[in-house]
């Protein structure tokens, strides 16, 4: 058996090659091979017109075949991939290093890949593709058995399977199935629904987790940045990294500065690890950049990689039990207790009727005369006495609950995707409904994120009101350095035709774009004339990047500084003018240079500043990994505008009118803040400034009882690092707010996870920050932040309108059967009719009811608290006034139908069965509004609403009509059914009056009052 696994592994490995053979030779080895093995293996080596799709998991080394592509002489994937997977210093250094592995995949480091058509192809057959496959999704058939586990479920299919075979034991099989069979039917019904709609949401998961898992990743191909999806990546590819990026593939450092790498999600090791061209080249797929930049070649892609083994065998839980299931579970649970006591009365009130002799048959018999019955007739009626008792059960349990609030978060996932807003965990939705508090950024998310300088200051002076071409060449060319080399970005020009393309962050594309047109700087000039030396990257703590670099015409050595405009200056003694004289900074000097800075953000200008000193080779310690940040000279200011976002103010100003306070935090100055802030509606005008606004260190520095005071009054806070929106979100909690918190850095992920929903960015997030948050905003716009607001209050409100509409019916069939059962020792309704009632508001009812959209009442209203109650007074107000009239009605025509309507006992109880359906049928339209009185408003955009609405009428006209031993039913006639639809159409009046009626805010019943 072992020979054939090895033959197996060994053929696999060949086949793979025989694309690099030429076609004849191909062919004859198809042949052998299919002859040898399947036909099933020669049609998977003929499929040439595609790289394969279809992965065979990688076999031990010893079973793999060690054959290098044709097209890839010097290069094998199954070296490739132990060499980083063993950090092989010794077998890297064998294949000639770094320079000689780039060779080998006929790669560039500045320039990448040529990455044509059949340069893609070549190395996608000779080295794979960048996917792994997944573990197999749960089939219907396994939510059809899920299904099936239910108690009530089981108990019920033994009570149809007695019933059948006592039924076609008495009756014969031509008409004793009718009771057994009709309950099958029913039940098979509600399972098909409850497994379709399992089904169905898992599907949703699995396109969100597709969406979700193609990242893009700026690679280098023919010398050009562009993003490319995650997936396309092959080996050769030169991969750009920066803080807060997924490593996408393995591969090895070629080019970068402090890189650290958090390689816990593979080791386990919290510690971060130093990536570098010396000592540990190695970069393995899954691991997150913590620190620093680099490019990185790729080596192993998809199932050739640790990460794609692992993933490969991991499946994604789409079961997560979201807070509001888990009380609608306990909400479940409490009204199951009482319908099981209701039940447990009505079986021994109808055994004790039956046992005594007090009970009848179709004929008018008693139906038990001790001995003198029958053993088969006896269990027949227990049986149906059980089963009557068992419907009332699964009437009783609102299963409906779960199903429901399965069905709409299912459909406001796909709906908030179409608004720009993709869910990554189920429990977001509803918690964001509840939301009170938002900590927003605002750089991409109140405002636009397209930087442009529009502002240059040297020293004290403004370039507007001198030339470009008057400034001092030494200047400019200091600019040159501090700008090209102290930069993420980069300049592309394909041709002298061409127009320039700019790459990185916005803040870098705009100050890159400005020097190069305004200052004609040249960045292919600048790499051929200096080399870099050390570089201190760039992170929201720091707020600055520099590097050392030396001048190879005369080997000088300069740092430059570049970063938040405050904290250069502050490292400065001295400033340039324009015609390059160096002046002291004195105080009198460092105010107008301060207040030069806080004009530049009154306009709502980011300030960033440029500093540089040159240091001699005395100073210069290599091992040494700190760069020199004092007695610095200014070089000079830019000031960069991000207009705020169209129709930021007015998603500010919902937030506000829907009770949610909107705090920003922001890594800008105060002065920058406050203006951003009052444009967007954070800030009014006539607002008292005390206490509005702060800086990071400030709250920082606060004890907690000053904290807990203030944090509330807080709207702005500027110059903040994350611990402090960490800080903050804590406060808020602590003080019992609902707080939802914006975040794009990988330094968020701590405030992202804290809070009860993080929303990361989608565009200028970081993987590190989206796998910490909850939702992904996809446009980075505040505008969806409100949208997904909108969407968490209407998901509630779905809820609670379903919950409303159930506990009517639950009520009102629990009274009307328990009552009939204890006075007349009769059930009006039978087990096939209750089990319809059930499919009616347990499944077609959730459908019609949780897939309103939302509406503009809904952000007139205060935040739901996360304690609040999930029934409300009005909702307790609205189901007893429709639940009492129902149970007035159906009694009275229990009890006086035959006389009423001058007919018999079976067409009495189809009267009490097409009422009661009807009756749910009207007030379905009463549960669409809680409180507004006009409950038709906007019906007409809810076509699936009215769709069921008919589905259901067609169908209860048919089980009348036309399934009349099936369902146990007499025919109505046309004054009937106008009968029928005439008590039923009351409830909508009944629904408009009971609405006058004023309730209080305390609850009718505490200790319903869902907790968390």
């Amino acid at each position: 058996m072992s020979a054939i696994i090895d033959l197996n592994h060994r053929c696999m490995d060949s086949l793979q090659q025989l694309k690099s053979i030429s076609p004849l030779s191909r062919k004859r080895w198809n042949l052998a091979f299919a002859t040898i093995y399947s036909s099933r293996a020669f049609s998977h080596a003929n499929n040439t017109s595609k790289p394969h799709h279809n992965y065979v998991k990688i076999a031990r080394q010893d079973h793999v075949l060690d054959v290098s592509s044709a097209s890839f002489p010097k290069a094998n994937q199954t070296s490739l991939g132990r060499l980083v997977k063993d950090k092989d210093l010794d077998h890297l250094e064998s294949l000639g290093g770094v320079d000689g592995l780039v060779a080998a995949l006929k790669t560039d480091v500045e320039h990448g890949i040529d990455a044509d058509s059949d340069d893609i192809t070549r190395r996608q057959e000779a080295f794979g593709i960048n996917t792994y496959p997944r573990m197999p999704a749960k089939t219907f058939f396994s939510f059809v058995v899920e299904a099936f586990k239910d108690p009530t479920i089981l108990i019920l299919l033994v009570c149809a399977a007695l019933s059948l075979g006592f039924g076609m034991k008495e009756d014969g099989p031509k008409e004793g199935w009718y009771d057994g069979g009709s309950i099958f039917v029913a039940v098979f019904l509600v399972i098909s629904v409850s497994a379709i709609s399992n089904f169905r949401q898992s599907r949703q998961f699995d396109k969100l987790s597709k969406v979700s898992n193609n990242i893009q990743v700026e690679v280098v191909r023919k010398g050009r940045r562009q993003q490319i999806s995650v997936f396309d990546i092959v080996v050769g590819d030169v991969v750009c990294l920066k803080i807060g990026d997924q490593v996408p593939a393995d591969g090895l450092f070629v080019e970068g500065h402090s890189l650290q790498i958090d390689e816990a999600s593979m080791t386990g090791e919290s510690d971060h690890v130093e990536v570098n061209l010396d000592k540990n080249p190695f970069l393995i797929s899954g691991t997150k950049v913590a620190d620093g930049y680099a490019k990185f070649v790729v080596t192993s892609v998809g199932m050739n990689t640790t990460w794609g083994e692992m993933m490969s065998s991991i499946s994604q839980d789409s079961s997560e039990e979201t807070p509001l299931q888990a009380r609608l579970n306990k909400l479940t649970s409490s009204i199951g207790k009482i319908g099981l006591a209701v039940a447990f009365l009505v079986l021994v009130v109808l055994l004790i009727r039956f046992f005594t002799g007090n009970t009848k048959d179709d004929d008018g018999k008693t139906e038990f005369n001790g001995s003198k019955t029958k053993a088969d007739d006896v269990i027949n009626g227990v049986v149906g006495i059980i089963a009557a008792a068992v419907t009332i059960v699964v009437v009783a349990i609102p299963e409906g609950l779960p199903l429901a609030v399965t069905l709409t978060l299912a459909y406001s996932m796909k709906r908030m995707m179409a608004d720009q807003a993709m869910v990554r965990k189920l429990s977001a939705c509803e918690t964001m409904g509840s939301a009170t508090t938002i900590c927003t950024d605002k750089t991409g998310t109140l405002t636009m994120n397209q930087m442009k300088v529009t502002k240059f200051c040297l020293g004290k002076e403004s370039v507007k009101d001198i030339s470009y071409n008057t400034i001092a060449a030494s200047i400019v060319e200091l600019f040159h350095q501090g700008v090209g080399l102290n930069t993420t970005g980069s300049v592309y020009k394909a041709n002298l035709a061409s127009e320039l393309e700019f790459s990185g962050s916005p803040t870098e594309k705009a100050i890159l774009s400005w020097a190069v047109l305004e200052l004609n700087m040249d960045m292919e000039e600048l790499k051929r004339s200096y080399k870099l030396l050390h570089v201190e990257a760039f992170n929201s703590e720091k707020k600055r990047s520099g590097i050392l670099m030396r001048k190879n015409g005369d080997n000088t050595m300069h740092v430059h500084w570049k970063g938040a405009a405050e904290m250069i200056i502050a490292m400065c003694t001295h400033y340039y003018d324009s015609l390059g004289n160096m002046k002291v900074i004195d105080d009198t000097e460092r105010e107008e240079i301060n207040q030069l800075v806080q004009g530049m953000a009154a306009s709502s200008l980011r300030c960033i500043a440029f500093a540089h000193t040159q240091v001699s080779e005395d100073e210069y310690d290599e091992g040494k990994a700190k760069l020199k940040d004092s007695s610095l000279t200014l070089l000079g200011l830019v000031g960069l505008k991000d207009p705020c976002r169209p129709g930021v103010r007015k998603a500010v100003q919902d937030c506000q009118h829907a009770g949610v306070n909107v705090k920003m935090i922001t890594g800008d100055n105060v002065f920058t803040a406050k203006a951003i802030a009052t444009e967007c509606g954070i800030l009014r005008h006539d607002q008292d400034m005390d206490g509005a606004v702060v800086e990071g260190v400030e709250f920082r520095n606060y004890t907690q009882e000053e904290r807990m005071e203030k944090v509330d009054k807080i709207c702005v806070m500027a110059r903040s690092s994350p611990f402090d929106k960490l800080l903050m979100v804590q406060c808020l909690k602590q003080k019992g707010h609902v707080v939802a918190v914006t975040g794009d850095g990988t330094n968020d992920a701590p405030a992202l996870k804290e809070a009860d929903i993080g929303l990361s960015m989608g565009i200028q997030g970081t993987e590190v920050a989206k796998e910490s948050s909850d939702i992904v905003i996809l446009d980075d716009n505040f505008a969806s932040v409100a949208t997904v607001l909108r969407w968490g209050r209407c998901v509630y409100n779905n809820i609670q309108k379903f919950i409303q509409f159930q506990l009517t019916v639950n009520v009102a069939a629990l009274v009307i059967n328990f009552v009939a059962a204890i006075s007349s020792g009769e059930v009006p309704l039978t087990a096939v009719q209750l089990l319809w009632v059930n499919l009616i508001m347990d499944t077609l009812g959730a459908l019609a009811l949780a897939t309103e959209q939302p509406t503009k009442e809904l952000m007139d209203k205060r935040p739901v608290g996360r304690t609040e109650p999930l029934i409300s007074n009005i909702m307790w107000r609205n189901l007893i006034a429709q639940a009492f009239y129902q149970i007035v009605v159906l009694l009275t025509l229990q009890f006086g139908g035959e006389k009423i309507f001058n007919v018999n006992e079976k067409v009495k109880d189809t009267l009490i069965f097409n009422t009661f359906v009807l009756c749910q049928v009207f007030n379905e339209f009463n549960a669409r509004k809680l409180e507004k009185k006009n409950v038709f408003e906007g019906i007409h955009k809810n076509k699936l609403f009215l769709g069921i609405i008919g589905i259901t009428i067609v169908l209860q006209v048919v089980m009348v009509e036309f399934l009349k031993k099936f369902a146990d039913t007499e025919r109505l006639n046309w004054g009937q059914w106008g009968a029928c639809i005439g008590i039923a159409i009351l409830s909508w009046p009944i629904g408009f009056l009971v609405k006058y009626i004023p309730v209080s805010e305390k609850p009718f019943f505490s200790f319903l009052k869902g907790r968390t």
